[in-house]
């Protein structure tokens, strides 16, 4: 389906032509048609399946359309890389019309402050604004909501994860009751049920939501005891030839350490976290964006909001604690048809949840055998509880080369349930 089936404003086709897009994705061919008829939307897709456009396009189709009445739209994103990457999305696709937009977020300075304010308060077209800033202003300024049309509540199970459930609830409470509201989310988990129950009227409900990576990633994994994780990222990090990665690991305090660890590897590196001002963050984002820097390391708040092509390779330093999330991270490359690289370090007390995302995905994901300078590694054996970790010195002679036939399990795709 092209975009010109969907009627939308000539200048806003203009803008998709002239940034190439042609074909719309599975989940634009069903969520632009339900919010241009004013209907609440319940869309479980994930990143990567051209979300954002979806309601972005039929959204600045309605300004253009409408009398523009100020602050006809707020989006609330969990993160302020995603926040920016929506705004800058904006800016592109309104490019040939009249359509303002703001971020709002935390992290600046004072005079950040006065403008995310000023912006709020005389009022954009748009605000996307992350849960917090937005409440901090909300709190302490004049806002007013009583021209707003349109809610998007933007990878909703993560501001969940994030803690902010009674946030969302505060900042609905200044809305207008009579709204449409559009809830995007990759998972739709018992509180996210909850949540749509009380935001949302009658809602369409569409799920492209497919929990599989995309086929152009080779999937391997590594089973190491927890002391042979760094000498085998190192060894990676100095031998391997990828253009640009991304390694995850599971708390802030674990990525500044990894930063410390592989300054000597001679890899142009930089951790990204929030204790970074928010200058820094931006800084670091952009370096990487540009392919002067070339691994980023973080946690799973790069796993979302940010879009950056041509990622070779990625490494899960830790497991992921939730399959989706899995998903999420190894996402990061591969984008846009092209191939690449995630790698897993799975330690003992890893293993049942690695197991999972085997079984979330429908696929035993190849164990590879560590090098002899890194040791042997333990079996795979996810269906043994394990209190403590064993000592390096009775692991399996394959260096953790364990093929299970315990899973049989066929490649699937599963639909969520949003009934």
């Amino acid at each position: 389906m092209t975009f010109d089936e969907f009627n939308l404003d000539a200048a806003l086709l203009d803008g998709l032509q002239a940034m190439g897009y042609k074909k719309a994705t599975p989940i634009q061919e069903q969520a632009i048609p339900t919010i241009l008829s004013n209907t609440d939307l319940i869309a479980c897709a994930q990143t990567g399946t051209g979300k954002t456009a979806a309601y972005l396009l039929p959204i600045l189709h309605k300004i253009t359309q409408s009398n523009h009445s100020h602050l006809n739209t707020l989006i609330i994103a969990p993160t302020r890389e995603l926040a920016l990457q929506i705004d800058q999305q904006i800016e592109a696709l309104s490019y040939f019309i009249n359509v303002s937009s703001a971020a709002v977020y935390g992290g600046g300075d004072g005079i950040a402050w006065e403008q995310q304010k000023r912006a709020l308060e005389s009022g954009a077209d748009i605000i996307i604004a992350t849960p917090g800033r937005l409440i901090s202003i909300l709190s302490a300024g004049d806002v007013q909501f009583k021209h707003l049309q349109h809610l998007i509540l933007d990878e909703a199970d993560r501001m969940l994860d994030m803690g902010f459930f009674d946030d969302i609830e505060k900042i609905i409470s200044y809305l207008p009751k009579e709204r449409q509201t559009l809830l995007f989310s990759a998972t739709m988990p018992p509180k996210m049920r909850v949540l749509a129950n009380k935001i949302l009227k009658n809602p369409t409900q569409i799920n492209i939501a497919i929990s599989k990576p995309a086929e152009g990633i080779l999937q391997q994994a590594y089973v190491v005891y927890e002391t042979q994780k760094l000498p085998l990222l190192k060894s990676i990090m100095k031998n391997g030839s990828f253009k640009s990665a991304i390694i995850f690991a599971g708390t802030k305090e674990q990525v500044k350490k990894l930063e410390i660890e592989l300054r000597r590897t001679n890899v142009n590196l930089k951790a990204f976290h929030s204790d970074l001002v928010q200058s820094e963050r931006e800084e670091i984002m952009r370096a990487f964006k540009n392919n002067r820097l070339q691994v980023l390391i973080g946690t799973d708040i790069l796993s979302r909001g940010i879009d950056v092509e041509g990622i070779s390779l990625v490494i899960n330093y830790d497991v992921p604690g939730d399959a989706e999330d899995y998903i999420h991270r190894i996402g990061r490359t591969a984008r846009a048809e092209t191939t690449g690289t995630a790698i897993t370090f799975i330690n003992e007390r890893d293993q049942p949840k690695f197991f999972r995302i085997e079984s979330l995905i429908g696929k035993e994901i190849d164990k590879i055998p560590l090098a002899s300078e890194i040791g042997e590694g333990p079996a795979y054996q996810p269906e043994l509880k394990r209190d403590k970790p064993n000592k390096p010195n009775g692991g399996n002679k394959s260096g953790g080369n364990y093929k299970s036939n315990r899973f049989q399990k066929k490649n699937r795709t599963i639909y969520f349930d949003l009934s």
